[in-house]
């Protein structure tokens, strides 16, 4: 495959996963929402369909990594893809995490209006015990919308959530280069859409309690860089101090899962 098809399918495969990952985000968290208060059931299957579209989407054109993690193990791979395409497959997912994270504002736009000009929501005097939450949470630098955009801890200690983040995406790395799910052994085919599909709603309901299951750089920080630029009222700030976490974690878990797999498996 070219590197054009490559950038132009991790774009657009990278764009919808985060649009409906995103998406069902927004839709449970928003108070304007039907989908309300939805809870976690929602948004982890909400994200394993997100993926599943996003792959049978994309396969074609780039063998669907949409996950720098995915990426660097499938490089670190015996006979896997070659260094050169990782920065294009790279560039391609970041561009379009930051894409699907502008629609979903675009999607849900009255929504984020009404939610953030909400006293209960972003705080007043006299408000009640919500506004005093979403006021800490804003001034631990995590806004009372960024949970739509990105991941966070719910208990703040630096190594357990690096720990998480890694185990996490050697579960997902692992499930994608055992199953068979490559196009060509390198990357996602529309075969293996399902089986991965169903392993991230798997991490997401045994995993993701602790720290939101990044599992994907690229998916938490391309919507962390369009929450620190949307012109959101009342928005808060991007916890720029956590956000090395869901980058750094995940491509560790992604190299220790590629090692477990040349060694165990090739």
């Amino acid at each position: 495959m070219s590197s054009s098809d490559i950038f132009i399918g991790e774009t657009i495969g990278t764009a919808i996963l985060i649009l409906l990952g995103g998406g069902v985000c927004a839709a449970v968290t928003l108070k304007a929402s039907k989908a309300r208060n939805a809870g976690w059931l929602a948004i982890t299957f909400g994200w394993g369909f997100a993926v599943l579209t996003a792959v049978y989407t994309s396969a074609p054109l780039s063998g669907a990594h949409l996950n720098p993690a995915v990426t660097l193990a499938l490089a670190l791979k015996k006979d896997g893809i070659s260094w050169s395409d990782v920065p294009v497959y790279w560039g391609g997912q970041l561009l379009g995490a930051m894409i699907g994270a502008a629609l979903v504002w675009v999607a849900y736009y009255g929504q984020f209006l009404a939610h953030l000009t909400d006293k209960e929501i972003v705080g007043a005097p006299g408000a009640q015990a919500t506004a005093a939450k979403a006021v800490e949470a804003q001034e631990k630098g995590a806004g009372p919308v960024l949970g739509i955009f990105s991941t966070g801890p719910e208990v703040r200690v630096a190594w357990q959530n690096v720990a998480t983040e890694v185990i996490g995406t050697i579960v997902l790395v692992l499930a994608i280069l055992t199953q068979g799910l490559n196009d060509g052994g390198n990357g996602l085919g529309t075969l293996g859409a399902l089986v991965t599909a169903l392993v991230v709603v798997s991490i997401g309901l045994s995993l993701g309690g602790p720290t939101g299951y990044a599992i994907n750089p690229a998916r938490d920080l391309g919507p962390r860089i369009v929450h620190a630029l949307l012109p959101l009222p009342n928005k808060g700030g991007s916890d720029w101090g956590y956000a090395w976490v869901p980058v750094v974690g995940p491509l560790i878990g992604g190299a220790i899962a590629a090692g477990i797999y040349n060694i165990a498996f090739a």
